[in-house]
């Protein structure tokens, strides 16, 4: 009766799992405000600087917003402001002439360095995990976050499982089963990326694929 007793109090693990992870969000939030005024810059737009900074090409606003999942009219304002800091620079889209492109001006480049490091605080609760516990959180986190994308909760992030360069699951080794075809390596749970520069995203049917393989751990051994 104890035990029944006890497991009706602790309620449902999922919900447990998402109370701590609120708690983290929560605190992610209070840092990035106190080093956004530390630096002169929102959350929003430290955010910008860091997207525009890791986009060679440069990006369009309608990008920012879709890739931060905020308002077109936020992220054109956040944008505005800082151009005006010249720390972002409006000019044409090599791809399409008639469409304006924001690109990072060095002065951008050198803030968004300075401001790259706002989750380290996060890393040593990280370290302290062992390495196969580290390895099963991020395969953890990158399910979240693909089912969360689905179901339009979240923006788009590019990862391994979205990826038509991602192989899952087609050695034979355990510990690196999966295979990048952009670099040509094999490689394990522990090095997949949530937000890799060098992605480019499968189709929906291969992305459907993909993460069924991924999900099952039943890829086509190679």
């Amino acid at each position: 009766m104890r035990r029944r007793s006890f497991d009706l109090v602790s309620g449902p693990v999922e919900r447990r799992i998402a109370t701590g992870l609120a708690k983290i969000g929560l605190a992610l939030k209070i840092h990035a405000w106190r080093e956004a005024g530390a630096r002169a810059v929102t959350p929003t737009q430290a955010q910008i600087l860091s997207l525009v900074g890791n986009a060679p090409g440069g990006v369009t606003v309608g990008e920012v917003a879709s890739r931060l999942g905020v308002t077109a009219p936020t992220a054109s304002d956040a944008v505005e402001a800082l151009v005006r800091k010249q720390l972002l620079r409006k000019g044409r889209s090599p791809r399409d002439a008639r469409v304006r492109s924001i690109t990072i001006t060095p002065q951008g480049r050198r803030a968004a360095r300075r401001m790259g490091d706002w989750t380290d605080f996060l890393v040593p609760g990280v370290e302290a995990l062992n390495p196969d516990e580290q390895a099963v959180f991020l395969r953890a986190l990158v399910s979240m976050i693909r089912i969360l994308q689905d179901r339009g909760e979240i923006p788009v992030s590019r990862m391994c499982v979205t990826c038509r360069f991602f192989r899952p699951y087609v050695h034979k080794n355990p510990v690196r089963p999966h295979h990048c075809a952009f670099v040509d390596a094999p490689f394990g749970d522990r090095l997949l990326r949530v937000d890799c520069s060098d992605h480019q995203p499968a189709d929906a049917g291969t992305q459907r694929r993909l993460w069924e393989q991924f999900r099952t751990g039943r890829g086509e051994v190679r």
